[in-house]
């Protein structure tokens, strides 16, 4: 009896162990196997941010009698900086950062966005230049007629301010404030910065730095990106292991490697990371991509999520929601602005989350937290519409969407914001249009006059592209990737959110998911598994059974 016990313990002991190497659960592997490999990269990585300060340099910037002076202006600060720095005005002025155009996407003049290029939150910036080059490492840029090959108008402190308390005015074309102004947006006071101070303590960009305008674009803080805010600044390990403020620590500069002030990572119609490699096969190659420290088989030997990575992005598992803390943007409708309240006068209304959600200059907004993202193939390149492009008003009009397809070998499934709208385009035309908003003196901005008519009539002017004359609206979408707030591991995407009928990848075409989707040979393999087991069980119970009437026989 002790032996049919033990058999029967072994067996399923066997059984459990089978199940676990079938369903790819390390708990159930030797313990040999559970140890994690050295992930090609990481430990380079690791070092990389172990320096004093997480940071090298070979100057104190206090000690330098050109930056001790009284600056009556920025240019003077810019002039200084450029009197040691000698080649940083010819790498600046060939950055997408100083010109926004991608200068090898298509003509080289359309593609990015001062070019053609439009979305479905702030719409566009020619026209509106005063109001959206806050957010331009440059000073003065008002109009069209900006002088791109000047060297005083580079902002050097807006990137290297480590006291992170040089501040660019929201409507002052970049340049900061030269009194103590209050914004009335928003109710902030911005004042003139220390010169002095802030120069002694210039440093290479932190996550504040970066952030000061990639977690605030679109307007505020969130609006566009979904994994890139203010909480992203000192987060904690439970918002991005990498980012970690007490961990790793990594700065954007981490991952956006940057050369003679090139900073890889635009996502044009180039992919941002050509090639799937790791640090050990190139270490000059742009490390923009988690195989470039994690490799090609991250996880633990054996593991079944290793056989994912040629079809399924890291980002897909890793970051299973984005806007975690702080709310994101996800719809803007254009089409409901201008609406004034009882005493004729723009309003704003707050909704969830201390939010507006309603604007009388900008409409109607949803605002959401801990978004579950939508998801494509994607190979790192976007496809972007202009603002010339026909369109269907019929259907929703994609201004981007990610290029890829299951055929593609560079293509993943990845994670993306998938923002919508409705916005003005040309009824007549089937064209996208380009409105002037801003412009507190001029009565065609929309933000003056509220007249949409008025405000597109401007803006296609500005830009010498045809107007009939007709305002309709149009739903829209825009696409973000989600590459930030990655997770700790414990917290990934369970694998049964993937594979069921109606979980994260429904509808997503181009691959067999089991769980989610039924092919006739597969089913019949299985039924005929599960037939040639039921077969088996019942021949090996009458064999059983036959064969305990012959020993009672007997």
């Amino acid at each position: 009896m002790r032996q049919r016990i033990r058999a029967r313990n072994v067996l399923g002991a066997l059984a459990m162990l089978a199940m676990a190497a079938l369903c790819g659960l390390p708990a159930a592997l030797p313990a040999a196997e559970q140890e994690p490999e050295k992930a090609p990269g990481r430990q380079l990585a690791r070092s990389a941010v172990a320096a004093p300060g997480a940071r090298w340099t070979t100057a104190d910037h206090s000690k330098f009698e050109a930056l001790k002076k009284d600056f009556a202006k920025p240019e003077e600060v810019t002039a200084a900086c450029l009197s040691c720095h000698t080649l940083t005005a010819e790498q600046i002025h060939h950055s997408i950062h100083w010109t926004w155009i991608c200068p090898t996407c298509g003509d080289g003049k359309s593609m990015g966005k001062y070019g053609k290029t439009i979305n479905n939150f702030c719409i566009a910036v020619p026209s509106n230049e005063p109001r959206c080059t806050s957010c331009h490492i440059g000073y003065g840029w008002k109009d069209k007629d900006f002088d791109f090959a000047s060297n005083d108008r580079i902002d050097c402190l807006v990137c290297h301010d480590t006291t992170h308390t040089y501040k660019k005015f929201p409507t002052k074309a970049g340049y900061p404030a030269t009194e103590p102004t209050v914004f009335p947006e928003d109710g902030v006071t911005y004042l003139p910065p220390d010169y002095k101070v802030i120069l002694g303590k210039v440093g290479r960009p932190d996550r504040l730095n970066c952030g000061a305008c990639h977690f605030y674009g679109g307007g505020s803080d969130g609006v566009k990106h979904g994994d890139l805010d203010s909480s992203m600044g000192m987060p904690k390990k439970s918002l991005d292991v990498h980012m970690d403020a007490e961990g790793l620590n990594f700065t954007c500069q981490r991952c956006h490697t940057t050369k003679e002030h090139q900073i890889a990572g635009r996502l044009y119609t180039s992919p941002a990371a050509p090639e799937r490699i790791s640090l050990t096969e190139a270490d000059l190659a742009s490390k923009i991509a988690c195989e470039s420290c994690h490799g090609q088989k991250p996880h633990k030997r054996d593991a079944k999520a290793n056989d994912h990575t040629d079809k399924v992005a890291c980002q897909s598992c890793h970051i299973p929601e984005f806007a975690r803390v702080l709310p994101t943007k996800m719809s803007w409708d254009w089409s409901t602005a201008g609406k004034k309240n009882a005493e004729g006068k723009p309003f704003k209304k707050d909704g969830p989350y201390g939010k507006p959600v309603y604007d009388t200059k900008k409409g109607d907004f949803v605002w959401e937290k801990n978004v579950t993202p939508a998801y494509y193939w994607f190979n790192g390149a976007m496809s972007n519409m202009l603002v010339t492009d026909t369109v269907d008003p019929t259907r929703i009009v994609a201004l981007n969407h990610p290029a890829g397809s299951p055929d593609d070998p560079q293509a993943r499934i990845m994670p993306f914001k998938r923002h919508t709208g409705k916005q003005p385009f040309d009824p007549m035309g089937a064209t996208m249009v380009i409105p002037h908003l801003f412009g507190p003196k001029d009565p065609n901005a929309y933000w003056t006059g509220y007249d949409w008519k008025n405000a597109v009539t401007a803006g296609m002017q500005y830009v010498d592209l045809p107007f009939s004359g007709e305002v309709g609206f149009v739903e829209t979408e825009y696409f973000f990737p989600i590459t930030h707030m990655v997770a700790p591991k414990e917290n990934v995407v369970p694998c049964q959110q993937c594979h069921a009928v109606d979980g994260r990848l429904e509808g997503l075409p181009g691959v067999y998911i089991p769980g989610r989707d039924v092919h006739a040979a597969v089913t019949s393999v299985g039924w005929f598994a599960v037939g040639a087991a039921f077969v088996a069980v019942c021949g090996h119970g009458i064999m059983r059974l036959v064969s305990r009437k012959r020993r009672n026989g007997q």
